[in-house]
């Protein structure tokens, strides 16, 4: 070796020596920082009150925060709740104490109330000249809230700011809290750290939390002492059991393989209902088949059982309410849209990756506890032995009940399974899954939601899990083309969200060219801490009915509107080169031919199983879509009227 090469080496050596050092040096004097405060808490002077701040979208990280809060005042432990929005952080370095209960939302980023506070910190880390001492004085913990099934980005702004505290000094006195808002188990992961917390503040922990930090030192100690630069084999064993940093200091905390909820696992794959899931969607009504799929009745089941009309299908496809059934094989979903009537207590995911139940055992079960549901319905005012009986043998399946359809790896054998029964099958699929699309055999109608125009609005209002999520909303309207059977693009209009979109939505129709499109105002399904909607987010059916001409007049003639269902706010759009002959509507089906062209195994188009559109369907007619057969039924509402003022 060459003079100059070695010193090159021992230059490199020194170098690596000497950072070593620094660092065992620097965790020393960390966890001597510890010490001081598991061991004599009162030691260090601390303001009069500590800061709880919350960083949040929906409102979930606030209410999350309001309930610590809660439980720090009774324990007698001072604090201020503070949104970020209202705080100066160039305080941060006067302060001793503050834990922060965040959100992560839009690919990674902080919801818009911390947005400021958490790009302070980043710069400041990043800045040299504000220097690693800069909250010194200031402990500090963190709990995240987001959902695993964002991948990468799961909590990611918690663990930022985790990383941002330490490296501008700051102490943190537990290890980050993780939530997650799908797997059921929130609530509990957050009591468990808020456990943490109280014990930390009130004593530093049990006395062999304290001892485990002191072996800690005597770790860093004995390093300070010993380095050896070669022994590979040391350092990973060190990664497991040896020094450990600082966010697993205050005890030592599980590992994150510790951390996870567990979750039930028949032949190696998970169970897709956990026992929180279930016990969720049970409370709201669903019937829960097997481990992934469900049903439900529909409200418009009973009241056409009732004889008191149908819903908006019945009007413009046809179909006997009192005889359809809704229910899902695949519960999970790719999106966490805004209008979830679930509120996202069901799962979510990207692929299937679920214990899989037979399809033929799923139709079996959904089938029986449908018809239990309808013998339920016995004696109901109403309710004739003729239409009961009706009911009790299903003729349509709405696989549109909640979560992703499609995303089931047997959904071809499932609706071979339904039309065998020669039951009807209308399918919605969310548009994220454009290869499952295109391998779909023939269904009597297909749709795809189409809840937004443009990548930015969608983004909003689906939240979805992909990232390429409009690339796949593009290829899926593609997809639909291909498609010879019925099909559908399904607008859902939420006020201040997507009904300024025309231009962007008339743009949309030549990528999947679909047969029908469907307009529907959203339904409001009451507050929630996963969605911002309000009533004044719903549009009257007249504001559904200017969309929808005004999108029929762009067209240019190519799509006309054809049906409403006033009761449902919904209005119907047929491509009129297909289902208007000689100037009358044929958007029915004729199921019974639909079944005989299925069974035949022979190709064959939407055009050879429509049926002409009654007169009371149609657009305009008095009846407003509402089957004069039926009796409407109105409730009476007794408002009460406001006080008037009285002028002195």
């Amino acid at each position: 070796m060459s003079t100059t090469s070695s010193l090159r080496a021992r230059l490199a050596f020194v170098a690596l020596l000497s950072a070593t050092t620094f660092y065992c040096i620097h965790k020393y004097r960390r966890l001597k920082r510890l010490k001081n405060l598991s061991l004599n808490p009162s030691s260090t002077s601390k303001p009069s009150r500590g800061k709880i701040f919350f960083i949040s979208q929906t409102g979930t990280a606030k209410a999350l925060a309001q309930r610590l809060h809660e439980l720090c005042a009774s324990n007698d432990i001072a604090f201020d709740l503070v949104d970020p929005r209202s705080y100066e952080p160039e305080d941060l370095p006067k302060e001793t104490l503050v834990i922060f209960i965040t959100s992560t939302w839009d690919g990674g980023k902080p919801p818009k109330n911390g947005e400021f506070l958490v790009n302070w910190l980043g710069e400041s880390a990043e800045d040299f000249r504000v220097g690693s001492l800069l909250l010194s004085d200031c402990k500090f913990a963190v709990f995240g809230v987001g959902s695993r099934a964002y991948g990468e980005s799961y909590n990611a702004v918690a663990k930022e700011l985790s990383s941002r505290m330490i490296g501008l000094g700051g102490l943190e006195m537990i290890p980050v809290g993780e939530g997650d808002v799908d797997d059921g188990e929130l609530d509990r992961a957050f009591q468990d750290w808020c456990t943490g917390v109280i014990r930390i503040l009130k004593g530093g922990g049990s006395a062999q939390e304290t001892n485990g930090v002191s072996q800690q030192i005597g770790a860093v100690e004995n390093d300070l002492e010993y380095y050896d630069s070669t022994d590979d084999e040391d350092e990973d064993n060190d990664a497991d059991g040896g020094i450990v940093d600082l966010e697993d200091i205050a005890g030592k905390a599980p590992s994150k393989r510790n951390g996870v909820v567990k979750v039930t696992k028949v032949d190696g794959k998970k169970e897709m209902v956990t026992p929180v899931i279930r016990a969720s969607l049970t409370k709201q009504g669903y019937k829960i088949i097997g481990s992934h799929s469900g049903v439900k009745i529909c409200r418009w089941t009973k009241s056409q059982l009732r004889g008191r009309g149908g819903c908006y299908k019945h009007s413009f496809y046809g179909i006997e309410s009192h005889r359809c059934m809704e229910t899902t094989p695949s519960l999970a979903c790719a999106n966490k849209c805004v209008f979830c009537w679930r509120h996202h207590t069901n799962p979510v995911g990207k692929s299937w990756q679920w214990k899989m139940d037979e399809p033929s055992v799923i139709v079996k079960g959904a089938l029986d506890l449908h018809t239990k549901m309808i013998k339920q319905m016995k004696g109901v005012p109403g309710v004739t032995p003729e239409k009961l009986q009706e009911g009790l043998n299903p003729r349509h399946c709405a696989l549109s009940l909640v979560g992703e359809p499609i995303m089931y790896p047997e959904i071809n054998a499932l609706v071979d399974e339904l039309h065998g029964r020669r039951i009807s099958t209308f399918l919605v699929t969310n548009a994220q899954f454009p290869e499952k699309i295109l391998m779909m055999k023939p269904i009597t109608q297909l749709y795809v939601s189409v809840d937004a125009a443009t990548k930015e609005s969608l983004k909003a209002i689906d939240r979805p899990l992909f990232a390429d999520f409009w690339e796949r909303f593009i290829d899926s309207l593609k997809a639909l083309q291909e498609k010879q059977q019925r099909t559908v693009y399904r607008l859902t209009l939420v006020k201040g969200w997507n009904t300024e979109e025309l231009d962007a939505y008339f743009n949309l129709f030549s990528i999947g060219k679909p047969d029908f499109i469907e307009i529907k105002g959203v339904t409001y399904c009451g507050s929630s801490a996963t969605s911002k909607l309000t009533m004044e987010n719903v549009p009257w059916h007249t504001d559904v009915k200017a969309f929808s001409e005004a999108l029929s007049l762009k067209s240019d003639g190519e799509y006309e509107v054809a049906c409403e269902h006033a009761h449902s706010c919904c209005v119907l759009l047929g491509r009129t080169e297909k289902f208007k002959v000689d100037g009358k509507w044929f958007t029915w089906i004729d199921y019974e031919k639909f079944h005989d062209l299925v069974a035949s195994g022979e190709p064959f188009t939407s055009t050879d199983y429509m049926a002409q559109t009654p007169s009371w369907a149609v657009y305009g007619a008095q009846e407003g879509g509402f089957d004069p057969e039926q009796l409407r039924y109105k409730k009476e509402r007794h408002h009460h009227p406001k006080p008037q003022a009285v002028l002195a």
